[in-house]
């Protein structure tokens, strides 16, 4: 890494240099749950252990690669990984690092960071958040929201990419969350030519992540990872992590040796809704509407034909926020969602709110305020942008906003549609959330004597399990219209 505060010293790159013999030896046994991502870039590993097998075709390797995935997916673990399998030097910078307040500066060390790769090639240059140095240029195009030396550093950038050949040795990777922001000219071909798709894991993945992580925490017999890996559907890699480690400072804790079933679980309740905050005392009406307003949520889950099993219902606290919270689990991965199942997803969601109404006879409080976002938002993508409302067609309305902020950073949205289909819109939205709303006042109306069961012992007992609340019902024989195979992304609600 260079060195040095002078003045001399201000344009040299501040990339963090591991050569071969560095204690950073990250290979592809470290990385689980990209076994995509991985053949993509086994390719690259290839060429940089054995360049000659490729010239001798006359085949060129791709210059850059750009590995494209939400935050914590381990795009930086990943190109850490090739490196380690290629045993060769690892340049690594943030795109920040780039850009001072000092026009030209972030253009020398460009400039400077591959002088150096060239002297240690074979190699790989990483370059980490490269949304910071690479969004598309504007300069001409958008007077007062320019940035020269940002805009020069990617200049630079591109000039660098294009003044060596791959034949040299030296890959150059990148990463970021938004693609969409890039600057065309560094996505053609030639420069960054390959991207790699670093998504989020699957159920069978999250179980490769978990037992990555747990080789270096002492695991009790009784730690069965997949149900872990079952209860933490949308979770990447950083947040599968979070968890291991947390439940090993729990374990310690509480004076164990070893981790337990019990810490992975309420390590995963801890990342998933926050630390519990039993210190907070509210008054008995209070509790007892939140106790109310949960047990609307837990019997509409419970009573909808497709709503995520019911895991726990509990009215104590959490640091995120919520007063109370109803966890559903799915069983098993989805990737589509029918009209009925967004609108069961809804029913639940409306659940508390309605409860509140039948039982303090139409007098409601502020407890819903999350639920109601997340419902509206939910249904005005139905008629926006699924296609669900036969009033509207199959139609989509209005642009997503991360494509329209290119345009202009004033809009939030772009509405490519007349102030008569707004008001459509709104009307649709309110049609289809007054018929959900009516489903769930009958349910909660005709099992009042249940919903005022779970209630009380909600408030005697503040957080039951699964189990429990079947007892509770069982001598209503509840009318459980369920499909235990349909499964939505995981979604505690409030």
């Amino acid at each position: 890494m260079a060195q040095g505060s002078g003045a001399l010293t201000f344009g040299k790159n501040r990339a963090k240099i591991h050569d071969e013999s560095s204690r950073m030896q990250v290979t592809f046994e470290d990385v689980a749950g990209v076994d995509e991502a991985k053949l993509e870039l086994e390719e690259v590993v290839d060429f940089l252990r054995q360049p000659a097998k490729y010239q001798k075709l006359g085949g060129r390797i791709p210059k850059g690669v750009l590995l494209v995935g939400p935050p914590g997916t381990g795009k930086t673990l990943l190109a850490k990984a090739v490196a380690g399998e290629a045993r060769v030097s690892f340049f690594s910078i943030s795109g920040s690092e780039f850009v001072e307040m000092f026009v030209g500066v972030g253009a020398a060390r460009v400039r400077d960071l591959f002088e150096q790769a060239k002297q240690k090639a074979p190699c790989i240059v990483f370059i980490d958040e490269l949304d910071a140095i690479g969004k598309a240029r504007s300069s001409g195009r958008a007077i007062g929201f320019s940035n020269d030396e940002r805009e020069q550093t990617l200049n630079q950038l591109l000039a660098e990419i294009d003044g060596f050949e791959s034949s040299e040795g030296v890959i150059i990777m990148a990463a970021t969350n938004t693609p969409e922001v890039l600057d065309p000219a560094l996505l053609r071909a030639g420069r960054f030519d390959r991207q790699v798709l670093v998504d989020r894991p699957d159920l069978k993945d999250r179980v490769a992540i978990l037992k990555v992580h747990a080789r270096k925490v002492l695991m009790a017999d009784d730690v069965a990872l997949e149900t872990v890996a079952g209860r933490t559907p949308g979770m990447v890699g950083a947040d599968l992590a979070n968890i291991v480690n947390e439940s090993a400072l729990l374990a310690v804790r509480r004076g164990g040796e070893r981790v337990e079933m019990r810490d992975l679980e309420e390590a995963a309740d801890r990342v998933m809704l926050g630390l519990e905050k039993k210190s907070r005392v509210m008054s008995p009406e209070e509790k007892e509407r939140v106790a109310v307003h949960e047990a609307g949520h837990a019997l509409v889950a419970l009573s909808v034909k497709h709503a995520d099993p019911l895991h726990r219902v509990s009215i104590i606290p959490r640091s995120i926020g919520a007063l109370g919270y109803t966890l559903q689990l799915p069983t098993q991965e989805r990737y589509l969602m029918t009209q009925p199942e967004l609108e069961d997803q809804i029913a639940v969601l409306l659940g508390g709110r309605t409860a509140e109404e039948i039982h303090y006879g139409g007098v409601v409080s502020t407890g819903a305020a999350d639920d109601l976002e997340r419902a509206s938002a939910l249904v005005r993508q139905m008629v926006t942008r699924f296609g669900m409302s036969d009033a509207l067609g199959p139609l989509t309305y209005g642009r997503p906003m991360a494509a329209q902020f290119l345009k202009s950073p004033f809009d939030m949205e772009e509405r490519n549609y007349s102030e008569r289909t707004a008001e459509r819109i709104d009307d649709e939205s309110r049609r289809i959330v007054d018929e959900i709303r009516k489903r769930v006042t009958e349910i909660l109306s005709k099992r009042r004597e249940p919903m005022e069961r779970i209630s009380r012992e909600l408030i005697r007992k503040e957080t039951l399990e699964r189990a429990e609340l079947d007892k509770l019902l069982a001598p209503d024989e509840p009318e459980k219209i369920g499909d235990p195979e349909r499964v939505t992304p995981e979604v505690p609600v409030a």
